[in-house]
């Protein structure tokens, strides 16, 4: 029975042999594709060198004084691909929705003001299904960019804006299957996410707004958000006794204290490392709990800020091997970090 499904799944006797050749042949296959896919973002980029180089700034300046919303519209492959355009722009920054062209049709085209600006995809133009769309574009002087490797097609024609795509390999045998077509407008999409993104100086805190679930949303996390504040906070002043200073560092959790001086100023922290280094007495006999915390503390420890991601905090505590840390503003701790706290919200 065994043998059997081998065969018919692989076509012959389900030999090992006859799996090694199909196995194989996969391989080739996919790296003819991925190599066909990668030559097809190559021909994009000479592409925005040259003939899309005009309509790419122009659409960007466009959307980026635009008013309204940035309408996506296609079908097929061509829709999916429009589906995921529309998903970047409006999670960077500028608002935007896809429309089905055939709802559009039916009723959606109510969605669509004269302070929108609508970008259709049609590989070859034309698509039968967008043609309501750009009637109507047309009609209330709704600015139109297409996406076409058709400049001379119907929608070529009727665009404002015009990026024509470049003529490339599909990746399907056949030249036939939407593979590297798709690849490339998606690319093309994405370039003009990341333009607009930058040219509003869209940052990491502005993305955050848009993103507040997930693995994502713990990375865009502040120290400020995670960090303990006000009476957890173990600080001593400087200048007392060592006795006095481990009452603070036992009766938080953090296995530290920071010391601050008759400004609040933090001027140093004392760890369990610092304690064990000191441990015994010094040359004046004085033992650990006798001596001050000046001279077993260490000074200008290492600090962040509040407004410092937490994954940035990590990754500064990784580096220099600490378990926790204060944020301090203008030399005052607000807060302190534990690197528990970090991993708790789920910041790797």
């Amino acid at each position: 029975m065994e043998s059997s499904n081998r065969a018919e799944i692989y076509g012959g006797d389900g030999s090992a042999a006859e799996t090694g050749q199909v196995v194989e042949a996969a391989h080739f296959s996919a790296i003819r594709s991925v190599r066909t896919e990668a030559d097809a973002l190559l021909t994009l980029a000479r592409a925005l060198d040259g003939e899309l180089r005009a309509g790419f700034g122009a659409a960007v300046a466009a959307i980026h004084g635009l008013q309204g919303r940035v309408i996506v519209s296609g079908i097929g492959k061509s829709g999916h691909i429009g589906r995921k355009i529309a998903s970047t722009l409006a999670s960077t920054g500028t608002p935007a929705a896809f429309i089905h062209p055939s709802e559009a049709s039916h009723g959606d085209l109510g969605m669509i003001t004269q302070q929108d600006i609508v970008i259709a995809l049609s590989w070859s133009g034309e698509t039968a299904e967008l043609g309501d769309l750009i009637s109507f574009s047309k009609r209330f002087a709704v600015k139109l960019v297409a996406l076409t490797s058709n400049p001379a097609s119907t929608l070529g024609l009727a665009a404002d804006i015009l990026l024509p795509l470049p003529l490339v390999k599909e990746a399907c045998p056949h030249n036939l299957a939407p593979t590297s077509s798709s690849v490339i407008q998606l690319a093309l999409g994405d370039a003009l996410a990341v333009a607009l993104l930058e040219r509003r100086g869209f940052s990491a805190s502005d993305f955050k707004l848009f993103h507040p679930g997930g693995k994502l949303a713990a990375r865009l996390k502040t120290v400020g958000q995670l960090m303990h504040v006000g009476d957890e906070m173990p600080l001593v002043a400087s200048g007392i006794p060592m006795a006095e200073a481990l009452l603070a560092v036992m009766g938080k959790r953090f296995g530290c204290a920071g010391i601050v001086d008759p400004r609040g100023h933090l001027i140093g922290m004392i760890t369990n490392g610092d304690m064990r280094r000191h441990m015994g007495t010094d040359r004046s006999g004085k033992d650990l709990l006798h001596r001050l915390v000046d001279e077993v503390m260490t000074p200008t420890p290492i600090t962040t800020s509040a407004n410092t991601f937490a994954s940035a905090a990590l990754e500064l505590m990784n580096r220099t091997q600490i378990t926790a840390m204060f944020a301090v503003e203008r030399g005052r701790p607000v807060g302190i970090l534990d690197i528990h706290d970090i991993l708790r919200a789920g910041v790797v």
